[in-house]
């Protein structure tokens, strides 16, 4: 199965710590190198992370809040003066394209920056030969949106069954392959007794916004949940404080992970105000969900 590769780059809140850099994750299977969110000193994490920057193929954002896209316009400008090469492919929710061309207007930058860029509303976001990313819109005090980047369902081969059939023509396989019978000296081999359906992997991330409906669906049955946990529900105001901020909650994002049946939840956009509270944060959310995680800067995992 081919590896996919998350970094958390930043995983603070609006404001960054000694500890947690502002919000950015990348996303890697492949020749896709997808980046949610560029919060500012993302091109460092980078640095730190011994990753190139250089091999982005797309940037999602899920709003237009200072701490997740400060980073948007050094990272421009190490692309362009690394004459970055491909199309950088950019999405967001409403505004989207006013803002990047009003960063390419400010920084003028030595080499031209090819971009392709799309404003989202809800629903199918792109899709490649083995992906497709969708997106549904959060309830945030700007639009916002969260993202799934889901893998295709793929038709695989049983290998041991195939090579007991001993089949000296790799044509044939390939028949097969495609859902189609064959015959094997004068033996029919049914193409449904060695091919089977491989379910796709699926990473659901869900930035700022307070508990809303869609939440429950864009995450439903995602093998990663990666969500924003900017207060603890059972601090002093915690809960009152995420509705009036519309952020989440550590037990919110505990509770939307286990209504959509998520395997596993990382926990992050972790306020200041909880820097040394890393056992409480993850106490509140694994007392409804238990296979979570909190987010740390640089943390990198694999599916």
């Amino acid at each position: 199965m081919v590896k996919i590769n998350i970094t958390f780059l930043g995983t603070s809140g609006q404001i960054p710590t000694a500890s947690r850099n502002h919000t950015s994750i990348l996303i890697q299977r492949e020749e896709e190198n997808i980046l949610i969110d560029c919060g500012e000193g993302t091109q460092r994490q980078f640095r730190k992370a011994k990753i190139t920057p250089c091999k982005i193929t797309k940037i999602l954002i899920t709003h237009w809040h200072g701490d997740h896209i400060l980073g948007l316009p050094g990272l421009f400008q190490t692309l362009a003066l690394n004459k970055y090469q491909k199309e950088l492919e950019i999405y967001g929710p409403r505004g989207t394209s006013k803002y990047i061309k009003e960063i390419l207007d400010i920084f003028k930058f030595k080499n031209e920056l090819k971009m392709k860029v799309k404003e989202i509303e809800s629903g199918k976001v792109a899709e490649t030969k083995d992906l497709l990313i969708n997106s549904r819109p959060m309830n945030h005090v700007a639009p916002c949106l969260a993202y799934s980047i889901e893998e295709k369902e793929k038709t695989r081969i049983d290998k041991k069954k195939l090579a007991k059939l001993k089949i000296p023509n790799p044509r044939l396989i390939g028949q097969l392959a495609k859902g189609k019978n064959i015959q094997v000296n004068g033996k029919t081999i049914k193409a449904s007794s060695l091919i089977y359906k491989e379910g796709g992997r699926k990473i659901t991330i869900i930035m700022d916004t307070k508990v809303n409906p869609s939440m429950k669906t864009i995450a439903k049955g995602a093998d990663l949940l990666i969500c924003d946990s900017s207060f603890l529900e059972n601090s002093e105001n915690g809960k009152q404080l995420a509705e009036e901020y519309k952020h989440m909650t550590a037990k919110q994002a505990a509770q939307v992970a286990k209504q959509a049946k998520a395997k596993e939840l990382i926990l992050t956009h972790i306020s200041q105000r909880y820097e040394h509270k890393d056992k409480l944060i993850l106490q509140e959310a694994q007392s409804i969900f238990k296979n979570t995680k909190l987010a740390k800067d640089l943390m990198h995992i694999e599916l």
